[in-house]
């Protein structure tokens, strides 16, 4: 592969924090948790952050922590990534999805109220390839109903909408630290809320079911072996935390690099009529997650035949992303079918996620462009 789809962007100083925790005595529940957790909340502004070890992970235990248990509903959108729905399920739940705006691709709020019903207990939007548009209209409809909050901004690090961070608009968010994202720690998440109990349930259920005040297991009085409730190993360990640490110190680094490569694509795409290509959305500064575009007239044949055509030519490329509810398990479990959600359906036929990472040069975005523009052609 000559261009990758995504590449991390890891430096020295990186490799010198993962370095300096292995030669220490504290490789998991050492001091680079509770400082990781310290300047992530700092950063997004909120009281408490809970490090898991994905934000699969983070999800499930929001989710667990407010009470979501089988025979809930939980309205979520089904243009997403998986797990996004997959947490609901996991305790239980049923996902009600919602079909998304056509212009943000977020949820459409104009769209949630006619699917809350008895049973609908929470709200879990996803911030759609970063973008927070929609987010306070959501939560003006969630206090409506007195519904829960739980935001997923795993794709949504460094976004704001309005001026208000992403990550502090539902009682509880989430983050995701997968090696495509703005920040990596290789697999991690976290967890945000202002809500001590809350925050302290989570470390609890992440750490076995411990009691938050069990230290590592060094004394047998210290309740290392108590365990309060059913809980998970769901810890993200130093070495993690510590390139955590370095990397969310470089994040206006990290998001004006991103922003440049859009800003190029942006540039090189402006006269393809046959894409629709990312625009800003009022009052949105976007972090950027991933770069895709669509077909104007939206075909999955051709659509994955461009993808067919872009990885034999040595491009990285895919779909983002395949509609949740037609996974065939989901669907199955819950009788949802072709034509529920239209305007999802329509765009999951037309999306191209190009190569997209920190240091990719303007250059590699113009062999990109080239290759697509000629097998467009």
């Amino acid at each position: 592969m000559q261009i990758h789809l995504s590449r991390p962007d890891i430096t020295d100083k990186e490799i010198d924090a993962v370095i300096s925790v292995l030669k220490s005595p504290n490789l998991s529940l050492g001091p680079k948790l509770g400082e990781f957790e310290q300047n992530f909340a700092n950063y997004i502004g909120r009281k408490r952050a809970v490090a898991v070890n994905s934000g699969t992970s983070g999800l499930f235990l929001c989710l667990s922590a407010m009470g979501i248990k089988p025979g809930d509903e939980v309205i979520t959108t089904p243009f997403t990534f998986i797990a996004s729905a997959t947490t609901i399920m996991m305790c239980g739940a049923k996902p009600v999805f919602v079909d998304i705006d056509p212009v943000s691709l977020n949820i459409n709020p104009e769209k949630i109220e006619a699917a809350i019903t008895e049973k609908t207990k929470a709200i879990l939007p996803v911030e759609i390839f970063g973008n927070p548009a929609g987010f306070d209209k959501i939560c003006k409809i969630a206090n409506k109903h007195n519904l829960l909050v739980i935001e997923d901004s795993c794709e949504a690090l460094g976004s704001s909408l309005n001026g208000k961070m992403a990550g502090n608009f539902g009682q509880m968010s989430v983050f995701a630290f997968y090696p495509n994202k703005q920040i990596t720690t290789g697999e991690g998440g976290m967890i945000l809320t202002d809500n001590d109990n809350l925050a302290d349930l989570c470390v609890s259920l992440r750490n076995q079911g411990r009691d938050i005040s069990a230290g590592p297991p060094r004394a047998k009085s210290n309740g290392w072996l108590s365990h309060q409730r059913l809980g998970y190993n769901f810890r993200l360990s130093d070495i993690n935390c510590a390139l955590g640490i370095t990397q969310l110190s470089r994040i206006n680094e990290i998001k004006s690099k991103r922003e440049q490569v859009a800003k190029w694509y942006c540039e090189m795409l402006s006269d393809e009529n046959r894409l629709i290509v990312p625009k800003a959305i009022e009052g949105c500064d976007v972090s950027w997650f991933v770069f895709v575009v669509r077909l104007v007239e939206p075909s999955r044949d051709k659509r994955d035949m461009i993808l067919d055509k872009m990885t034999n030519e040595g491009i990285q490329v895919s779909n983002y992303f395949p509609p949740v509810h037609l996974m065939p398990f989901i669907a199955n479990e819950f009788n949802y079918k072709q034509g529920d959600f239209p305007i999802t359906e329509r765009f999951c036929e037309s999306t191209i996620a190009l190569p997209f990472y920190n240091d990719l040069s303007r250059d590699q975005i113009a062999i990109v462009c080239q290759k697509l523009e000629e097998i467009l052609d």
